[in-house]
């Protein structure tokens, strides 16, 4: 259809209708342009349906995609709306007047400062002032535990799954299935009760070498909690990446003279590494956002950042918790986009996409 020199298509149209329609009956603009902005995202996404296709079709094709987005929104407004609430000038969880006014002085770094500032003896102090950072903020302290657990445990969770999946991947494994639910049975059964079996395990005295007193409060207990809970996340995408892996590689590089190790290290390794590498990713966000076995495990030294987040809500709310909660969104983000790359690169390498 042709308007004004402009050829716009009947769905186009249709939108502009209903846009002064909402704007008409709602009387504000505000309100009017969210339902502009929601109502065209499945349009924008909305592929080019066959010329045969009736209106009813692409109608419903139109309200498939609308349904998504709704779905979408309702996901992510919640993680994205502590974004700007993290740059709140004042202690508050709520968009202030002066933030919705969009007054810059509204708006501060104060609390994304106070996560190297908050626990130290002095944050005035210009001489020993990162040591007093490193050794005394609370944030800084817990971040490195953080990250020092997840490191670790995503380590011995990608070792360990790595090895299950190439052993479940072969049909002649007996009792495939049953070894598979079992070990990925951390990630089905809900994880206070893990966290419970767990704590009971690992407080028994006598019974680990070189801990008399057990594995609570102890850091290698921590690390293979979390390894625990992260080994069914790289069994799952490890052993999608074996599907289809043609076996007479091996076979190959056996008839060639190479020995077990080198025919996975020059053969195997090679193709199923994006499978192991997103795996690790997925291992190391388990880690890094759980909090319910370090709560059971860990004592007061231990503290990560979803212990500490979980602390400050209880004891001292503050809005350095959503800047925090920011940063972590910002490595969720970073990590996630990986996965998606290697996913592609994965398909890629086994010929299920072009290049």
């Amino acid at each position: 259809m042709t308007i004004a020199g402009f050829n716009i298509s009947p769905g186009y149209l249709a939108w502009i209708i209903a846009c002064a329609v909402a704007l008409l009956f709602m009387g504000r603009l505000a309100p009017a342009a969210a339902f502009a902005i929601i109502t065209f995202l499945p349009l924008f996404f909305m592929n080019e349906l066959p010329a045969y296709a009736t209106w009813q079709e692409k109608f419903g094709k139109y309200i498939f995609l609308l349904i998504c987005t709704l779905i979408f929104i309702f996901l992510i407004t919640p993680v994205l709306v502590i974004v700007p609430l993290s740059f709140n000038a004042e202690p508050y969880f709520s968009f202030t007047d002066g933030m919705l006014a969009l007054d810059p002085n509204a708006y501060s770094m104060r609390w994304y400062k106070d996560i190297l500032t908050f626990g130290m003896n002095d944050p005035d102090r210009t001489e020993g002032w990162w040591a007093d950072v490193w050794n005394n903020a609370t944030w800084i302290g817990a971040a490195w535990n953080s990250f020092k657990f997840a490191l670790l445990a995503t380590i011995l969770a990608t070792f360990f799954g790595t090895l299950a999946a190439l052993g479940l991947s072969r049909s002649e494994m007996p009792w495939r299935n049953a070894i598979t639910s079992l070990l990925i049975s951390p990630m089905i059964v809900p994880l206070v009760i893990t966290a419970t079996g767990m704590f009971f395990f690992y407080a028994k005295k006598d019974f680990f070498p070189f801990f008399p007193d057990g594995l609570i409060n102890e850091d290698l207990g921590i690390v293979l909690a979390h390894a625990t809970l992260g080994v069914p996340f790289v069994i799952i995408t490890v052993t999608a990446t074996l599907t289809g892996f043609d076996n007479s590689l091996i076979r190959a590089s056996r008839s060639l003279g190479a020995n077990g190790f080198t025919t996975f290290r020059r053969v195997i390794m090679p193709l199923i590494m994006p499978g192991m590498i997103s795996g690790a990713l997925f291992a190391f966000i388990t880690s890094l956002d759980e909090v319910v076995a370090v709560i059971f495990l860990a004592d007061v030294t231990q503290v990560t950042i979803p212990r500490q987040m979980f602390s400050g809500i209880r004891e001292q709310i503050s809005p350095t918790i959503l800047a925090v909660a920011s940063v972590l969104v910002a490595i969720s983000i970073a990590l996630l986009t990986t996965l998606e790359l290697l996913r592609r690169r994965s398909e890629r390498l086994r010929g299920l996409a072009p290049s």
